[in-house]
C-alpha cells in the first residue's frame, strides 16, 4: 500500500482549505475540491445556537419552524411591495423639519474621528454647501468639535451611495411603497468625476450640488407630478435585469427606461427650456443615474419586511467605510457590525489595492433585495468591469440561493433559465453554510476627493451574521 501511494498517480478529495488542493495538482495528482466550511464559523457555541433555530418541518412549535413562518411573511412583504417614485422633495429639511444641523451618512452610526477619508471629505463639502462654514479648515474644526450632529441615513428612512451624505438643503427622491404605504428617501446622482459622495468638496463640486437644487430637482418634480400615481420603479428594475443590468453597479438600461418615463412629461411642461435641455442631457449621459432610485426602491421594499417578530431575514446591509452592518427583521433597529473588507476587482490605471478604502455606501440595500451581486448572472457586461468570467458571474448568483429564503418571480435571470433572483438573506443559512453575501461595488480611494479607482466584488463579513444569529437564538431562549 505504501509503495502504491508513493509511486502511483494519486486522486484525492480536498475538503475545506483550497490551498491544500494545489500541493496535489502541482505535482501531477488529480484532486476534486469540496467547498466546505464548518457551521457556525467554527464556533461551537454559535453552531449550537443556530442549530436551535434551524428549520424544523416536523414541529410547528419549534423555534426553527416559527422562524420559517416569520420569514415567509417577510418574503411575502418583499414580493408584494410596489415602490413608486411619487415626488421630489426640494429640500431634505422639508421632509424632516427637525433636522437642524444634522448630516446623514451611509452605514451604521460612526463618530467623526473614526470616519474614513471620503466620508470626512464629503462632510466638509456639505458644510460648505450649506454655508455653515466658509473654509474647509473651519468646517473640519466644526465637525470635530461636535457642533454638527451625525446620523445614519437608514435611521431616517433614507439611503445614500458611497459616503451617502444628505444635508438639509439637498433635494430628495420620495419613494412610496403603494402596498403598505411606507416611504423611503434618497439624494440625487451627481454624475461622474469629482463628486461629493467620494469626498470631493471643491467649488466645482459645490456648483453641481447647487445646480441639482436649483434646476434638476425642480424639473424632475414637474415631470413626476405630471404622471398619474408617479413612476413604478419595480418594473424598471425587473426589465433592466433582462437588458443586462444587475441594478447596482450597472444601471445603463434602467437609466434609459427612467429617461423614457420622464422625457415627454418634462418636454410638455412649461419648465424653463434651457433647464429641460440640461436635465435631459445630464440624465441621458449619466449611466448610473438610476442607482439612487434603485436604492430607494429597495429601501421601501425592505422596510416593509422589517419588524416581523422572530424573522431571520436581513432587511438592511450598509457600509460606512469602516464597518459593514446588517439589520434583521425580527431584531428591531439594532445594527450588527464587523470590520469591512476591501473589494477585489479591477483598478483603474495607476491605482492598486493599497489605494483602496474599505467597502463604503448604502447601496448594498440592492443586494438585500436580490439585485446587485445576487443578480450578477443578469449582467455579463459588468463582469468585464469587475474582473472574472461570465461563468463566475452565474456561479455567484447560484451560490446566493443557498443563503436566501426564496426566489422573487418579478426578478428573472435570463442565464439561469429565467429563475427568480435569490431573495431574502437568512442569517441562519449564512452562518450554517459559511457563504457570505456577495456585493458588486465601486472602489473608492481612501483619500477624500480622489474618487472611484475601480470596481469589483466584496463579501459582507461573517461577524455581522454570527452576532445577529446569536442574538436571534437568544430571543428564542435557545442560546
Amino acid at each position: 500500500m505504501a509503495n502504491s501511494l508513493l509511486n502511483d498517480k494519486i486522486s484525492v478529495v480536498n475538503v475545506g482549505v483550497e490551498g491544500f488542493l494545489h500541493s496535489v495538482t502541482d505535482h501531477g495528482g488529480a484532486a476534486l475540491h469540496l467547498d466546505w466550511r464548518p457551521a457556525g464559523d467554527g464556533d461551537p457555541a454559535l453552531s449550537w445556537a443556530v442549530a436551535g433555530i434551524a428549520a424544523d418541518a416536523d414541529d410547528a412549535d419549534a423555534p426553527g419552524a416559527r422562524v420559517d413562518a416569520a420569514n415567509a411573511r417577510a418574503a411575502q412583504q418583499m414580493i408584494l411591495a410596489q415602490p413608486m417614485l411619487v415626488d421630489i422633495a426640494l429640500h431634505a429639511r422639508d421632509v424632516w423639519p427637525e433636522m437642524g444641523r444634522t448630516l446623514l451618512h451611509a452605514g451604521a452610526p460612526v463618530a467623526w474621528e473614526r470616519m474614513c477619508g471620503p466620508m470626512q471629505g464629503a462632510m466638509i463639502g456639505a458644510l460648505l454647501y450649506e454655508g455653515w462654514a466658509k473654509s474647509a479648515d473651519t468646517a473640519r474644526a466644526m465637525l470635530a468639535s461636535g457642533e454638527i450632529a451625525f446620523a445614519s441615513c437608514h435611521d431616517w428612512q433614507a439611503v445614500g451611495p458611497m459616503s451617502g451624505i444628505i444635508s438639509p438643503s439637498m433635494p430628495l427622491f420620495v419613494v412610496r411603497n403603494a402596498t403598505d404605504g411606507n416611504v423611503a428617501y434618497t439624494n440625487m446622482s451627481e454624475g461622474i468625476g469629482r463628486v461629493l459622495r467620494f469626498g470631493a468638496n471643491s467649488e466645482e463640486v459645490l456648483d453641481r450640488l447647487r445646480w441639482i437644487e436649483r434646476v434638476l430637482a425642480p424639473g424632475l418634480k414637474v415631470a413626476v407630478n405630471a404622471i398619474d400615481g408617479g413612476i413604478e420603479l419595480k418594473p424598471i428594475q425587473s426589465q433592466a435585469l433582462l437588458m443586462g443590468d444587475e441594478v447596482h453597479s450597472r444601471n445603463s438600461a434602467a437609466t434609459l427606461l427612467f429617461f423614457a418615463a420622464i422625457a415627454v412629461p418634462l418636454i410638455e411642461s412649461d419648465f424653463d427650456r434651457a433647464g429641460v435641455r440640461e436635465i435631459l442631457n445630464f440624465v441621458g449621459n449619466t449611466s448610473q443615474f438610476f442607482l439612487n432610485l434603485s436604492m430607494a426602491s429597495c429601501k421601501a421594499t425592505m422596510d416593509a419586511a422589517h419588524g416581523i417578530e422572530g424573522s431571520s431575514i436581513v432587511t438592511a446591509m450598509a457600509r460606512n467605510g469602516v464597518t459593514t452592518a446588517i439589520r434583521v427583521s425580527g431584531l428591531g433597529a439594532r445594527w450588527f457590525e464587523a470590520p469591512s473588507d476591501k473589494p477585489v476587482g479591477l483598478y483603474f490605471p495607476g491605482f492598486s489595492g493599497d489605494d483602496a478604502n474599505s467597502d463604503l455606501g448604502d447601496s448594498a440595500i440592492t443586494e438585500t433585495t436580490g439585485f446587485g451581486g445576487f443578480s450578477l448572472a443578469a449582467s455579463p457586461a459588468l463582469v468585464q468591469l469587475v474582473g472574472g468570467t461570465v461563468t463566475e458571474a452565474v456561479s455567484y448568483s447560484q451560490e446566493m440561493y443557498d443563503i436566501t429564503h426564496t426566489r422573487n418571480p418579478a426578478m428573472s435571470l435570463p442565464l439561469l433559465d429565467f429563475l427568480g433572483a435569490p431573495t431574502g438573506i437568512d442569517i441562519r443559512r449564512v452562518v450554517e453554510t459559511g457563504i457570505r453575501p456577495v456585493i458588486t461595488t465601486g472602489i473608492a480611494h481612501r483619500e477624500a476627493g480622489v474618487g472611484q479607482i475601480g470596481a469589483g466584488i466584496v463579501r459582507a463579513p461573517m461577524g455581522c451574521f454570527s452576532a445577529a444569529a446569536m442574538a436571534l437564538a437568544q430571543s428564542y431562549g435557545v442560546a
